[in-house]
């Protein structure tokens, strides 16, 4: 028998058994369906956080500097080091492009009737944003903030240190923010009151996400404010900043220049620091989708598991059915090689059919999911769908094996006599 009357017997078979087969695919497609929507979603979510990651700007160096000095009322009164880590990093201009300060600032925000007090999100039946927003998230920066947090004016222009060092009372307000507080009018030039103290907005933050997207919502509405306000809004002294860098390669040796200056100008004692790359949170952030990943994929596994056992189930109740016909190929010379090819392709079809159905709703299911979680359309790569495929086969294979070996070792003259 060749290869092409094998197949056409096994259609028969399946063809004949439309129930059964039907009920043996189950646990096949359901399986490759789940892994493949699994696997396209974990890839979305890494691409969603690359994409926020990439959209705060590659290469940065994140710095801490804890201090442990306070007063009576409970206020941090150790030092400033941020003049210190301004003053080194101009020093490496040839491999460090900025620095600022990340501290962030409380305070009521008041154009005209509209107050950032009375700013807040409505959620819907699903946990999205459906109207309203967030209220601008304050920071206060130094000149060089928009570098490091990689922002580009839209309008107007950005700090400058003769605003940090007099103390200037202006900011520079992101245009989702501005699109809060002035709608169509243009912010540069109009006043914006924190905590009743006026400042004037000199600049305009393009954004850097899509404006119609949640994650915008939270990191794109932000104002900046110069540094050196803090003692006129108030607010803890910040001890978190950003180092940005010229390139990748440069990233050991700035990190190791930082951290050995700090550690050589904070007393152990009252205050500690460190200095770590932001890509560490990328990776940290990839490592754990992995690991959910896996988590979830060894879950859809075990069903593959249980439709190779039904696979293997089914094949063996095909044997005995089949046994008389066995009986008389074997009779009339077949060998056991073509008998065992025989039940293998059967059981690899089945396989195969359920694998194919199980690409078909995989895919709706990582279009589906993937739209709802991550606001991206992800469709399974051609090489997920082809292991996809290839693993169904493989099971059908593996697990038809035995009944295979079992039907090519039946004896002749038993199997005629089988009814």
């Amino acid at each position: 028998m060749n290869i092409r009357q094998a197949f056409k017997m096994a259609w028969k078979s399946i063809w004949g058994k439309k129930g059964r087969s039907a009920l043996t695919i189950l646990g096949i497609f359901i399986g490759i369906a789940a892994v493949m929507t699994i696997v396209s979603v974990m890839e979305g979510m890494q691409a969603k956080s690359m994409e926020q990651f990439e959209a705060m700007g590659s290469n940065r160096v994140n710095v801490r500097v804890d201090s442990w000095v306070y007063d009576d009322q409970g206020n941090n009164i150790g030092k400033d080091y941020f003049p210190d880590l301004y003053d080194y990093c101009t020093q490496m201009k040839d491999v460090v492009l900025g620095v600022t300060p990340k501290g962030e600032c409380s305070a009521t925000v008041t154009y005209g009737t509209k107050s950032s007090d009375t700013m807040q999100p409505q959620y819907n039946e699903n946990g999205q944003v459906s109207s309203g927003s967030y209220p601008p998230r304050l920071f206060y920066g130094s000149d060089q903030f928009s570098i490091c947090e990689n922002l580009t004016l839209k309008a107007g222009r950005d700090l400058t240190m003769l605003d940090i060092k007099n103390y200037n009372q202006v900011c520079v307000i992101n245009e989702y923010a501005a699109k809060l507080f002035f709608g169509g009018v243009d912010p540069v030039g109009q006043i914006l009151k924190f905590n009743g103290n006026e400042f004037r907005v000199v600049g305009v933050y393009a954004n850097r996400l899509d404006a119609n997207s949640q994650e915008a919502m939270w990191s794109d509405n932000m104002i900046v404010l110069p540094y050196s306000t803090r003692r006129l809004l108030g607010g803890q002294m910040s001890t978190e900043y950003v180092v940005k860098v010229a390139d990748a390669k440069a990233m050991p040796e700035v990190i190791s220049r930082i951290g050995g200056f700090l550690r050589g100008i904070v007393d152990s004692s009252t205050g500690s620091v460190s200095v770590f790359s932001e890509s560490q949170w990328a990776e940290s952030s990839n490592e754990y989708l992995r690991m959910v990943g896996l988590v979830l994929g060894g879950i859809a596994a075990i069903s593959l598991l249980v439709g190779g056992i039904g696979i293997m189930n089914i094949m063996l109740v095909t044997v005995t059915e089949r046994t008389r016909e066995i009986g008389i190929r074997r009779a009339i010379g077949a060998q056991r090689g073509s008998i065992i090819s025989q039940f293998l392709i059967e059981a690899a079809m089945l396989c195969g059919i359920g694998g194919i159905v199980g690409i078909l709703f995989g895919t709706i299911g990582s279009v589906f999911l993937s739209t709802l979680l991550v606001k991206m359309t992800i469709y399974p790569s051609p090489i997920v769908a082809a292991g996809a495929f290839g693993l169904s086969v493989a099971l059908g294979v593996i697990f038809g094996s035995y009944p295979a070996v079992k039907a090519s070792k039946l004896q002749p003259v038993e199997a005629l006599r089988a009814e």
